[in-house]
């Protein structure tokens, strides 16, 4: 494509394979900088994408609602992400008010902060109640009411990608499910009469705790003791 040149040429030069390299970093570098990144600077909008959570534990009468607002950074753009903004905690029960309010500012302030804020997960999974921990629906064991939120927290930012999924394979999930199906059928014909609360389960009566995902999964199969939620098996 012809260039018409309206000025008089004082110099030329040639560029060399380290000259385009070098004009090509700088491109880069100047469309990196035009990606707005997650900071405490970066101001609210008017309004933010919001999902919310029932959590109900047996410590109280009262269910416990967790919104997670979100904010959707370079959007319609190649680096659009979807980075947590704030957290609220809504309940009927005022038991636990004060540490709830702290939590979701503190919370809502690290999302802020910006950065790899999948820390708080394990943080918060790793409190113990004093007073013991429960089982909540479908057997996972939970420490503490604030490991459960942590968990909530941990679906939420699996589930707009900061957290990966580490799912077990579709041939992992059918083996154990053939083998969950064997060891039910056995079970049942040797006691007939489940009680309601083992028929309401949601894995076999008689499952221990899983020692790597907390869940009252773990039977013996096949001469080895095996998760059926996570598939952590002793046998390897």
């Amino acid at each position: 494509m012809a260039t018409k040149i309206d000025q008089k040429i004082v110099g030329y030069k040639v560029l060399n394979d380290d000259d385009k390299a070098q004009s090509a970093t700088s491109a880069e570098a100047q469309n990196s900088s035009n990606i707005i990144q997650m900071h405490e600077s970066v101001e609210r909008p008017d309004m933010l994408i919001g999902s919310t959570y029932k959590i109900k534990t047996p410590a109280s009468e009262h269910a416990m609602y967790i919104t997670i607002n979100d904010i959707v950074l370079n959007q319609g753009s190649e680096h659009e992400q979807r980075r947590p903004f704030e957290v609220f905690i809504n309940s009927k029960s005022m038991d636990h008010f004060q540490w709830i309010v702290a939590l979701t500012r503190i919370t809502s302030a690290v999302f802020r902060k910006g950065g790899d804020v999948t820390f708080l997960v394990e943080e918060m999974q790793a409190v113990f109640d004093p007073k013991g921990g429960y089982f909540k629906k479908g057997g996972r064991f939970m420490p503490s009411l604030v490991a459960e939120i942590g968990g909530v927290i941990e679906d939420h930012l699996k589930k707009i990608g900061m957290i990966k999924d580490e799912a077990m394979h579709e041939t992992q999930k059918q083996i154990l499910a053939e083998k969950r199906a064997e060891y039910e059928a056995a079970q049942q014909q040797a006691t007939p009469a489940a009680t309601e609360e083992e028929g309401d389960a949601q894995y076999p009566p008689g499952a221990s705790v899983c020692t790597k995902c907390s869940t009252k999964a773990v039977i013996m199969m096949d001469g080895c003791m095996t998760c059926l939620s996570c598939g952590d098996s002793k046998c390897g």
